[in-house]
């Protein structure tokens, strides 16, 4: 092979002669969404310390890098805010809370639930995980929320309703698509029409459903409207 001349040959061997080398040290883990897999897997999070090479061999420090997160099964590396995504089992046990705290929320607005309602709240709250839910279940629930007048002191959709509701939803909003959040929504304005139209106290704890899901007040108006048309 002819050797390498001029200034471009010169570059190439200078990068190859230095270099940066980072030594990663491990400094946690845990299991994570991970988004070059697609899917759950364990993780390492790592902190490196950057070296100037010669000839392969360390010389000089060049300072620090990372924090990064490295999965264990592709290898890759991601910025830490990727924990910030629940895992795929975190999201489905979020989801299933929230869809109960919901159904309950709606069942107790008024104070007391139809038959019709319970049945149509406890059919979402099993196709959302909880698959021993029952109407009986739902019902005894549903009445020691209605006895905790403290719970719902206030309104309609009290201040400690309102917080459990977005204690539930407001971490799962940001990880729910646009469709998602709406589909939540209609499921629970489902719950309410299910023995009836809208009260007052069961649209005001849907308005309040909808602004824990960030929804916007006239998409909350459009849905409720919607929810009433026969599919």
């Amino acid at each position: 092979m002819l050797p390498v001349r001029g200034r471009d040959g010169r570059a190439a061997r200078a990068v190859r002669v230095l270099g940066i080398r980072t030594a990663w040290t491990p400094v946690g883990d845990g299991e994570f969404f991970c988004p070059g897999c697609g899917g759950d897997r364990n993780y390492q999070r790592l902190t490196g310390r950057r070296r100037l090479t010669l000839l392969g061999m360390p010389v000089l420090p060049r300072g620090t890098t990372g924090p990064v997160v490295e999965c264990a099964a592709c290898g890759h590396h991601f910025g830490t805010d990727v924990l910030d995504h629940p895992t795929t089992r975190r999201f489905a046990a979020m989801l299933r809370d929230a869809v109960h705290t919901v159904a309950l929320a709606v069942l107790t607005a008024d104070g007391t639930c139809s038959r019709t309602a319970l049945e149509t709240a406890a059919g979402a709250v099993r196709a959302a995980g909880f698959d021993e839910c029952t109407e009986d279940r739902l019902q005894a629930l549903a009445e020691a929320v209605t006895a905790d007048t403290g719970r719902v002191l206030g309104g309609p959709c009290g201040t400690s309703l309102a917080i459990e509701l977005h204690e539930a939803l407001d971490p799962l909003a940001p990880h729910l698509s646009t469709p998602g959040r709406e589909s939540l929504l209609l499921q629970a304005a489902r719950i309410a029409l299910a023995d009836g139209p809208y009260t007052p106290a069961e649209r005001d704890t849907l308005t309040t459903v909808g602004a824990a899901l960030t929804i916007c007040a006239d998409d909350v108006s459009r849905l409720l409207a919607a929810a009433r048309t026969p599919s």
